[in-house]
């Protein structure tokens, strides 16, 4: 019987990537990545190559979605509660970067042009249900 990887799920970056794997790893099913050096040598290409894939066994495909399936995919608090949203109370809130501001243009642009990670950028939340951008403070 030959083996065949079966792409079940790409990551932005490779640091989901590993703490996913880890996760399958440890319900023994093999995991493969490809594409995550790539990305950690130049973080801005992984929209352009589609990003980290994380690859299983074809045989083993179906239980290692089901245990992604089982991840909670948004964001907790430090207590470790299901954050929610302050506008409509929904618990479909994920943690993005954004370049709103003066200083994170600025260090967007500075990045850009030098071919460095920026040092600066600004982490919101928003709500899938409503769309709405909100700080913790």
């Amino acid at each position: 019987m030959s083996s065949k990887f079966k792409i079940i799920a790409r990551f932005q970056y490779s640091s989901e990537a590993q703490i996913t794997k880890g996760r399958l790893e440890a319900e023994g099913i093999q995991v493969f990545l490809s594409d995550n050096v790539t990305i950690d040598t130049d973080p801005l290409v992984s929209n352009a190559i589609g990003g980290v894939k994380l690859k299983v066994l074809s045989e083993q495909a179906l239980k290692a979605q089901y245990i992604l399936s089982t991840i909670e995919k948004y964001s907790i608090d430090d207590e470790g509660h299901v954050m929610s949203c302050p506008n409509c109370h929904g618990e479909k809130v994920e943690l993005f970067s954004t370049i709103k501001d003066a200083k994170s243009l600025f260090w967007f642009i500075f990045g850009f042009l030098f071919s460095v990670l920026p040092f600066y950028t600004r982490h919101k939340y928003k709500c899938e249900d409503c769309n709405t951008e909100f700080d913790l403070k």
